[in-house]
């Protein structure tokens, strides 16, 4: 037996002994509740860094418990593996991307495995593997059938010297492409999409059906879907059949509609555009086309449009009104044009000013019905109040007026009230090799065929050339392009588009409940039995997209017979940033700024070892560029898994930020070593375990109360919201009252002993397990049941009673628990403390608060 705490022999033994055991596999005993716990599940770029470390800690301790509550889990891990980074190292290492990718999975599983998760690795996928995308083709062929893939013409960021689609993250602030340095174009591409449009409505509804998610990020996926409800109206234009249509929000202000504006790329611009606006025209929308749609629509950004020389009617008031065409409104959003109400829009207002555009106010704020007058405008009134100038809805409330016009505008047939999402059909066309091929060929016969099912995968193929230049690598292998249609065996081309990767991590969750199935994408049974996941657990980072596409993939599969839920995560937890010791320079700029910590020679009085200036201090997410991470294996080579993991745990509550404090994670290593005694001491020293009688001792009833208040408040912290810091808080005070016990040949102190090896159980299993096994048991620590509390133990037989004379604490001391007010006041009379403070006064008044203090109050 080891008289020392050495946590690296003990990790590497039980690691190696639970995998013999096979501890832990997936139970299938549905005699049992199931419970489904999932970390998001990473990019393999090769190592883990703090953040994995945090989030597969926070997991694991609920897989673990959860066991021990009498569940079967499922805890499984796979590997989100297709996507740019391993294409880059193809580029810039000549290393195939395939290669790459699985030589840093296997670094990473070993790293994993380090780490005593209690994975199932069984149940492992990797996006990348033929055997898993089989299935995502085989998925996408499902929306194909349904109708909710199609494709159409689509703007791409261009890189013009590359001749190739650079992806948003390899533009820079300046617009230029990271490997060329070109400034990016924008061009339009034939893309596939997916209708996540036809479930907006449901997936904003169904956010009431998750109270386990966090408030804020409900918000942020109700923000993104973007629900409003307006109206769409046709403004004709001056000498032509066509009409422009608008959408807007504010039906009120419609009478103030003074100009109109079109989208640069919107296809009626040219037909509005009078001969003598030509040139100009063409030059405005070839600049605007080189800027991203974050420059276009950048708050900060001075607005720019010019007049098309073309007129609409606003049919309302039946007044001309001009076209313009402006940077800021993108065809891909609405109806691709708006109206332009200077009097009652911020932008608008600006705009008109810069200009000289007509403003006409049309609402007036409800007690000042004299602010007409548009000259005296100094800001756009966008609040609620009183309609003018709006013919027969004069003097109504703009918000009733909004019903009215809508109505009237119905009624006209000039337009009709129109609920909007902010929410855009999702395109997943990548012009890329690492990702999913798009399972169709374009047949000059037949349109558009799906591959047929028993055909699928569409494998990757191998032989591929990277260079970054030039069309996707997939487009230029002919012998992969060129395939007969599957329908009526003319020649064809294969689909040389990959798809987004944000695919393949909308369905693995799925997949990890039925992981080796070769004949279907899983069996249903199986995954409405493990499904929905109960705890899931991941970044902020991660709130909207690919939590919004989880839930959207969940719904289509649904309905297409699959799946028997509405939604696939019960309860959501983002847990905080993991912080590092930063330092900074700020007299510099850009990436220079940040100083390595390995470069400070002297933390107290830290300077710039180039220039010598004083550093600032200050904690910041462990990032590479600020050279201030801590790499998890070196705080496991020095103190050990267990210790990492308390750090983890006991620094701050899972949704927060944590700050990395080596001295923070030392003080866990002491905590260990004090367990480690504790339980040591109790195994070698030979005493008499004596009093199995049911008559205590006070000594024996305060540990055995300390013993089952650990209980109570440990499962009250791991169940609730995860406070995962108290309960290991709670862990050290039953530590302390063991170690301060007087009764150590008790049979109470043995009971101590166990639970607070069982209570440390999910949070630092190697140690726990091997001090298990040093109190004689055979059986693992983590097949034990967790502890109940004895409500009955948590009663105290005395309490301490304050004794104050004028509000001042003068004595304390152990009275009957049960004692009412009279008794209270009785003992504290008869205290020889007391009668010398109270002795010759006149006592007033006592005041007794019962269980706690007598308060005499003299004169």
């Amino acid at each position: 037996m080891e008289s020392r705490y050495n946590p690296a022999a003990i990790e590497e033994k039980w690691q190696k002994t639970w995998t013999e055991q096979g501890l832990d596999k997936t139970v299938t005993d549905s005699s049992k509740p199931k419970y489904y716990a999932l970390s998001m599940f990473p990019y393999p770029s090769g190592s883990l860094h703090m953040g994995h470390v945090r989030n597969y800690t926070i997991t694991d301790v609920i897989a673990r418990l959860k066991r021990m509550q009498g569940y079967r889990v499922l805890h499984p891990m796979g590997w989100d593996a297709f996507g740019l980074p391993a294409e880059n190292a193809a580029i810039d290492r000549g290393i195939p991307p395939a290669k790459w990718t699985y030589e840093n999975m296997a670094q990473m599983q070993q790293q994993l495995k380090r780490l005593g998760f209690s994975i199932d690795w069984d149940c492992e996928v990797a996006t990348c593997s033929p055997d898993y995308y089989k299935w995502t083709q085989w998925i996408f062929l499902q929306f194909l059938k349904a109708g909710l893939a199609y494709q159409k013409e689509a703007a791409v960021n261009w890189d013009p010297i590359d001749q190739t689609v650079v992806a948003n993250e390899q533009v820079d602030s300046e617009g230029r492409s990271w490997r060329s340095g070109a400034k990016v174009e924008r061009k339009l591409l034939r893309q596939w999409f997916l209708k996540i449009t036809d479930y907006a409505e449901e997936l904003l509804n169904d956010l009431d059906k998750l109270p386990g998610w966090p408030e804020r990020v409900k918000l942020m996926q109700a923000n993104w879907i973007g629900k409003s409800t307006g109206a769409y109206l046709e403004f004709p234009i001056v000498g032509m059949e066509e009409k422009i249509g608008v959408y807007t929000t504010r039906p009120d202000t419609v009478y103030g509609v003074s100009y109109v504006v079109l989208a640069p790329e919107h296809p009626l611009t040219k037909r509005v555009t009078t001969q003598e606006r030509e040139t100009e025209v063409e030059a405005f929308i070839q600049e605007v086309s080189n800027q991203s749609e974050l420059e276009r629509t950048a708050e900060d950004k001075p607005k720019r449009g010019i007049p098309t020389g073309g007129k609409a009617i606003n049919p309302f008031t039946g007044e001309e009104i001009p076209i313009w065409i402006a940077d800021y409104v993108l065809y891909e959003y609405g109806t691709g044009a708006v109206m332009g109400v200077p009097a009652h829009d911020a932008r608008d207002f600006k705009f008109a000013k810069e200009q000289n555009l007509p403003i006409k106010v049309v609402i007036v704020p409800p007690d000042n019905v004299e602010l007409s007058d548009a000259t005296s405008l100094q800001q756009a009134y966008t609040e609620p109040g009183i309609v003018i100038n709006s013919s027969q809805f004069d003097g109504m409330a703009s918000v009733d007026a909004k019903q009215a016009i809508v109505a009237y505008a119905e009624q006209q047939g000039f337009g009709k009230a129109r609920v909007q999402y902010r929410l855009r059909d999702w395109l997943i066309s990548r012009q890329r090799y690492w990702g999913a091929p798009i399972p169709v060929i374009h047949c000059p016969n037949c349109g558009t065929v799906p591959v047929p099912e028993e055909d699928l995968p569409v494998q990757l193929p191998e032989n591929v050339e990277f260079s970054g230049r030039g069309p996707s690598p997939l487009a230029k292998l002919e012998n992969w392009v060129n395939v007969p249609c599957p329908t009526c065996g003319t020649p064809a081309k294969r689909e040389t588009d990959t798809m987004d990767t944000f695919i393949d991590s909308s369905w693995y969750f799925l997949r990890f409940t039925d992981a080796k199935n070769d004949k279907q994408v899983f069996d249903s049974a199986k995954t409405n039995d493990w499904m929905p996941v109960d705890q899931y657990v991941g970044g902020i980072e991660h709130a909207i997209l690919h939590l919004l596409y989880s839930r959207f993939f969940t719904k289509v599969l649904r309905d297409r017979g699959l799946l028997n839920f509405d939604e696939p995560f019960q309860r959501l937890l983002t847990q905080g940033m993991v912080q590092g010791l930063t330092y900074l320079n700020p007299n510099k700029s850009g990436k220079d700024k940040w100083i390595p910590s390995y470069l400070v020679s002297n933390p107290d009085d830290p300077r710039d070892p180039q220039t010598g200036e004083p550093l600032q201090r200050l904690y910041a997410t462990m990032s590479k560029s600020k050279g201030n991470g801590v790499a998890p294996e070196e705080v496991i080579s020095k103190y050990g898994v267990d210790t990492a993991r308390m750090f983890i745990l006991f620094k701050a509550p899972p949704e927060k930020d944590l700050e990395w404090d080596e001295a923070d994670v030392e003080g866990q290593f002491r905590f260990l070593n004090r367990v480690w005694r504790l339980v040591t001491d109790f195994t070698t020293q030979p005493r008499e375990v004596h009093n199995q009688q049911t008559q205590l001792s006070k000594a024996e009833k305060d540990l055995r109360r300390a013993i089952h208040i650990a209980i109570k408040e440990a499962t009250e912290d791991v169940e609730g919201e995860y406070q995962f810091n108290t309960a290991v808080s709670e862990l050290m005070k039953l530590s302390n009252a063991l170690a301060e016990a007087s009764c150590k040949d008790s049979s109470v102190y043995a009971e101590g002993i166990q639970t607070l090896i069982v209570l440390l159980a999910p949070f630092a299993p190697h140690i726990a397990e091997e001090l298990w096994q040093q109190l004689g048991n055979t059986e693992s620590v983590h097949k034990q049941a967790w502890l109940k509390y004895d409500e009955s133990a948590l009663v105290a037989d005395e309490i301490t009673l304050v004794i104050q004379v004028n509000g001042k604490k003068r004595a304390d001391f152990q009275v009957p628990a049960q004692a009412d007010k009279a008794e209270l006041e009785k003992y504290a009379r008869e205290s020889e403390i007391v009668q010398r403070f109270i002795e010759g006064k006149e006592i007033n008044k006592v005041i007794v608060v019962p269980g706690k203090l007598v308060n005499f109050v003299v004169g």
